[in-house]
């Protein structure tokens, strides 16, 4: 499977780290580390060494309870970054639902847009409509950043996000936009329960179901926290197990704060996963002997 993004076609047989880039300082994680460009291009470059394959770029703070940032901000914090990531020889994905931001990133280059809305905000999927080969995330939010974990949903959560995923994947192809170029992503501490977030995790091949590139965000989120007691600077390794979780599970990206250690596990990974292979070949060359 490829997605197909402005200047690249990502290669997803083997799964990609998305590096996070919060050019914010608010952010619940890392807010105010990297809120100049200096900063925010230094922490690129860093992730860029440490393996990651994809840098993820947002002015906004999406926190449970985050107000909104004017538009004007988050053009000045965002699109200097993307200026000149877009130099750096990595597919660069703009983290932003608002229609102005994607256009202007867009025009500098970047290669994704990653929207936390779906481009449900009036004019967003217009703006990615109109671009001939840029690629999409879309995830799902129950409600908004200010009131989604006051109200969080409701149920049996792996149907309903299953249910609006495929039915903002076939709207934008319905505008003309390739199914290659759409990544979905099922929006873990968006809305949901501890426990719902933990049922996404375990049922997770079922989105797969709807034929696009599956994208997870699990790092450091509060879900991680709830189960481990662990403070959100702490999450490293529970991070890590929930990215290797992620893709042992179908996940094609994964969207990470800590690349070197993500990174490193998934070679682990993919080792077991050569040997796996390796062994069962032996019996069928042994039988060819």
């Amino acid at each position: 499977m490829f997605w197909h993004t402005a200047r690249f076609r990502i290669d997803l047989s083997r799964p990609q780290v998305m590096g996070i880039v919060n050019v914010t300082p608010d952010s619940f994680s890392d807010g105010g580390q990297h809120a100049t460009t200096a900063a925010a291009l230094a922490h690129c470059e860093q992730l860029l060494k440490e393996g990651a394959d994809i840098l993820d770029i947002g002015g906004e703070s999406s926190r449970p309870g985050s107000a909104p940032l004017p538009l004007e901000d988050e053009l000045a914090r965002v699109l200097p970054v993307v200026r000149a990531a877009v130099r750096l020889g990595v597919p660069v994905s703009v983290d932003t639902y608002k229609p102005q931001v994607m256009q202007a990133a867009l025009d500098l280059g970047a290669d994704i847009v990653n929207d936390i809305w779906a481009l449900r905000q009036p004019g967003a999927a217009q703006v990615v409509a109109a671009h001939p080969a840029c690629g999409v995330c879309l995830m799902h939010m129950h409600r908004d950043p200010q009131t989604m974990q006051r109200a969080p949903m409701q149920g049996d959560v792996l149907p309903q996000v299953l249910r609006f995923l495929q039915l903002q994947a076939q709207t934008l192809q319905a505008l003309g936009i390739e199914k290659a170029r759409i990544a979905l992503d099922p929006g873990v501490g968006f809305g949901k329960t501890v426990e719902q977030n933990f049922a996404l995790l375990a049922r997770q091949r079922e989105l797969l179901a709807v034929g696009h590139p599956l994208l997870v965000g699990w790092s450091r989120k509060s879900a991680l926290g709830a189960v481990t007691d662990l403070p959100v600077q702490e999450r490293l390794a529970p991070s890590v197990a929930a990215a290797l979780l992620a893709v042992e599970r179908g996940a094609h990206v994964v969207r990470v704060h800590d690349v070197r250690a993500t990174v490193a596990a998934l070679a682990v990974w993919r080792a077991v996963c050569q040997a796996e292979r390796h062994s069962q070949d032996i019996p069928k060359k042994e039988a060819h002997a």
